[in-house]
Order: C-alpha cells, then sequence, then structure tokens
C-alpha cells in the first residue's frame, strides 16, 4: 500500500486482485452494479473515509484474477501505512438514507493500520513501573465493544456485552447448594443479627452476617460490600457490626469505620432502616484470609497461583458476590425484586460489577471507584503498581470494553456513582469523562433518571452526608418511599 506521504502529491492509483473460482459469476455481479464501490482507510492508526466516483474506478479480467483500480484523493496526513476495506452496494438492495452508517461503524469498531514505529533506541523497557509502550498502547485502545461504538440498539448491546464481560471472568466454581446454618445471633432492637456459615462453591464454605428487619413481610435487600483499603484483617465487619469475636477484630472494625465510614456501620443503619442485609468476607480478606497473617505483598502470589489453576481473582470476588445475590434472594424474609448492592471503593467497583453480571440486583450505589483506563494507567495511578489492583483486573477484557462501558450493563437498572474531588486514586478528568459515557447509555435507553453521577468535595471515604443522600436514594428504589 502506498503511504500518505505519496497521497499527498496526487490521487494515486491503487490496484486489488480479487481472487475468485467463478470469474465469469463474478464479472456479471459486478456489471448489474448501480451503485460504486467504497472504501475506508486508516491512517497513522486513526480511520480516515473516503468513496470513488463513477469515473475513478475499474474493474477488468485477466483470465485469473479480478482486478478493481480506482484512484485515492489525497489525504493530509503524516506519512503512515495505509489500510483500505472495501464494500459493495448491489442495486437491489436500496441504500436508505445513510447508505454507509452500517459499514461504517463495523469498520470502525476494527482495529485500524499501526501508527508509526518507534525509531529511537531507549536502553530500557519499564519506567515508573510502567512499559515504555503505554502510552502508544493507551492511543490506540479503541474498547471496541462499548456503546459508544456500537451500532447495535441498546438492548442487543447490552446481551453480547454482558456475554463478553461474563466470558472475561474465567470459569464459575462448581455450585452446590448453600445450606445455611446459624452459627450465633444477636438481638438489635429493630433488627436481629445472625452470624451463619453458607457455602459459596462447593470449594469454600464461609462465615457471613445476614442483619433481618424484625417484620412479617418480606423485605428489600442489599448486599454490603466490604472495600479493599490494603487492610485485610477485617472484611464483612467493615460494613456490619461484628460481635461475639475477640476485641482485636471489633477495636479493629470500630478504627475502620471511624476513618472511613464516618463511624457508622452502613449494614447496621440499612438494617434500621428495614432491610435484611447480608455481608461476606471477599477471598483475602476477614475469615478468609492468608493462614500465617495478611501481608501486603502475597497479594500478587495468590493473583499468580490462581491464574495457574485456570482462575483470577476478580472473576472469584464476582462469582462469589452473585452467589450471595442468589442466597438473598431465596430467603423467605427477601422480597426477590427488590435486591440493591452497595460499597466504597473496591466495594464500589463490586457493585457495578455485580450489577453488570446479574439482574438479581436491581439497583446499585457505587461509592468511590470510577474512571477511565486512560486515567488510571498514568504514571503513579494505584491501578499501575500491581499487589490490589489484581483484585480487579479481568484478563482481555480491556481489549473489549473500559471500565464505564462495564458498568453501562448495569442500564437500566438505577446506577448511583459518588467520586471525591480530592480523592487522589481516581483523577477527576477520568471520573467526569466515565460519567459522560454512562450518561450516554443511559440517556440513550431513555432512562437518564434512573443513573446519579456526582463528585464531592471530599477524599476517599463514604461520609455522613454521602450516606444519607444515598440510603434515601436507595430507599426511593427499593422500599417504595418516592
Amino acid at each position: 500500500m502506498p503511504t500518505s506521504e505519496a497521497l499527498e502529491q496526487t490521487p494515486t492509483e491503487i490496484e486489488f486482485k480479487l481472487k475468485t473460482d467463478s470469474l465469469q459469476s463474478f464479472k456479471e455481479t459486478f456489471d448489474s452494479l448501480d451503485n460504486y464501490p467504497m472504501f475506508v482507510a486508516s491512517v497513522n492508526g486513526k480511520w480516515c473515509l473516503a468513496l470513488t466516483t463513477d469515473k475513478a474506478w475499474q474493474l477488468t479480467n485477466d483470465g485469473k484474477n479480478i482486478i478493481l483500480k480506482f484512484q485515492m484523493q489525497p489525504v493530509r496526513y503524516s506519512p503512515s501505512i495505509v489500510r483500505m476495506r472495501l464494500q459493495f452496494f448491489p442495486a437491489d438492495k436500496p441504500l436508505g438514507k445513510d447508505p454507509f452508517k452500517k459499514v461504517w461503524n463495523r469498520w470502525s469498531t476494527t482495529a485500524p493500520a499501526p501508527s508509526p514505529c518507534v525509531t529511537n533506541l531507549l536502553g530500557f523497557g519499564m519506567r515508573e513501573k510502567l512499559p515504555v509502550f503505554t502510552k502508544s498502547r493507551l492511543q490506540e485502545m479503541d474498547f471496541r465493544k462499548a456503546f459508544s461504538r456500537s451500532s447495535l440498539a441498546f438492548p442487543e448491546w447490552r446481551s453480547k456485552a454482558r456475554e463478553t464481560f461474563l466470558e472475561s471472568l474465567g470459569p464459575d466454581l462448581p455450585r452446590v447448594p448453600f445450606e445455611p446454618t446459624l452459627l450465633d445471633s444477636e438481638d438489635r432492637g429493630t433488627y436481629e443479627a445472625r452470624k451463619i456459615a453458607l457455602n459459596l462453591s462447593a470449594y469454600e464454605r464461609v462465615k457471613a452476617y445476614l442483619l433481618l428487619p424484625k417484620t412479617n413481610t418480606p423485605c428489600p435487600a442489599v448486599l454490603a460490600l466490604h472495600d479493599h483499603g490494603a487492610h485485610f484483617s477485617i472484611g464483612k465487619e467493615k460494613v456490619i457490626r461484628p460481635f461475639n469475636e475477640p476485641e482485636s477484630v471489633y477495636q479493629d472494625a470500630c478504627a475502620w469505620v471511624e476513618k472511613y465510614y464516618a463511624g457508622r456501620w452502613i449494614g447496621d443503619e440499612l438494617a434500621r432502616r428495614g432491610y435484611v442485609v447480608l455481608a461476606t468476607d471477599a477471598l483475602y480478606w476477614g475469615d478468609r484470609g492468608r493462614k500465617e497473617g495478611p501481608e501486603y505483598e502475597t497479594q500478587q502470589e495468590l493473583a499468580a497461583n490462581l491464574f495457574q489453576l485456570g482462575l483470577n481473582w476478580a472473576g472469584i470476588i464476582i462469582y462469589d458476590d452473585i452467589r450471595s445475590a442468589q442466597f438473598l434472594q431465596g430467603l423467605p424474609e427477601v422480597d426477590p425484586n427488590r435486591i440493591g448492592c452497595m460499597g466504597l471503593s473496591l466495594g464500589a467497583h463490586r457493585t457495578w460489577n455485580l450489577c453488570a453480571a446479574t439482574d438479581i440486583v436491581k439497583v446499585g450505589a457505587a461509592i468511590c471507584w470510577m474512571g477511565d483506563t486512560l486515567s488510571l494507567m498514568a504514571e503513579g495511578s494505584n491501578q499501575t503498581r500491581g499487589q490490589s489492583a489484581f483484585t480487579m483486573i479481568l484478563p482481555g477484557l480491556r481489549n473489549a470494553l473500559d471500565y464505564p462501558d462495564v458498568a453501562s450493563i448495569a442500564c437500566p437498572k438505577p446506577m448511583l456513582f459518588f467520586n471525591g474531588y480530592q480523592d487522589t486514586l481516581f483523577p477527576i478528568d477520568g471520573v467526569e469523562r466515565a460519567y459522560k459515557r454512562m450518561q450516554t447509555v443511559w440517556q440513550n435507553a431513555g432512562v437518564p433518571e434512573r443513573l446519579v453521577t456526582k463528585i464531592w468535595d471530599v477524599p476517599h471515604e463514604f461520609s455522613a452526608p454521602m450516606q444519607e443522600e444515598t440510603f434515601a436514594w436507595l430507599d426511593i428504589w427499593l422500599n417504595n418511599r418516592r
């Protein structure tokens, strides 16, 4: 193919040889065309659109190949490889008002020609924890299965995007009956706190906290999803007040909720409002932690060893949350049509992933975890350090969908997203781009009122005012308090 350097000078004749076993049939088909061929070219890794005219192309037959020749008009770009695709429109198929829209959408979701290659030798392959080609790679990542790049109607896009997302989770672990058993209980006035054991898979039986309001009617329910915080000694105890545990566990939980949750266990706050609440430990936290004791650096060991087992850590966390939602759905105390989830930080990430993965959960509130790949893969970002990032990495998914694209699979559910201007983990430019991307999806689905996106003047925390606004919003969608 010619480079754009040549194209800048003069119209360039381009020739394609189209091999076929039936030359005569192929020639007859071309002879019947009333419309003109169309091609798309990519220059410097960006698609540009071009059309031929009736005088700019010709078709000949050399006895072995159908030869298509046409001229490409000058394109003002710097030198690069040019790649083309052809599309013919038969006369018996009306083109409609915009004949090229579907073709363009299909082409635009295919990777174009590569950008110019690097010409200088650096002498190293990494800098600041990142490969030296990070910026080049980010420029080429087009998230080809995002709604913004799709020509599909929203329901069909959602179905296909969810399929792509679920495939990235890896294999689901074998499922068995939950077989819950009561380990302990505590009366908390308007509700009862239970400590239970249940099977999340055939491989693991786990401990959980379950809060049950004292009522005779099925209640709305919320999965309280704990954060990461690089603090592994407790998990479910970050969102539901522990009882009959060692004093060290209770004091640990008290200090944590004081620092990040305004001194309140959000699960207990919800139970006082009439919600059934369930909280379990994610793998590596609390009662599912490391036998030898928590250690930040061993996160990568766990992640690597799960890869060796054909699994991935982020996928296991999401599958466990799906199973927790299924458990809630089957409780007689729960209205199965009024189940939500909420969480801070990793709990927020778990929230919108869970809402994308299953429709058992009808509503989600995600606090302080949203951004896009462009901002989160910058030098110095927490996501570039490995370790904790493995709880949020689904192999290969970024080739298809960005973070807000996955969150958009939750649409048309009511979803709330809060972030903080002072939160250094999530650059505001990336948060705003992600919010805008999601707003487009909810708008297209005809339910913009079901999406709340708000940036508070706070650091990485779930403050009391944020909680009150979130609880009131959950009441609207789950507790029929409109």
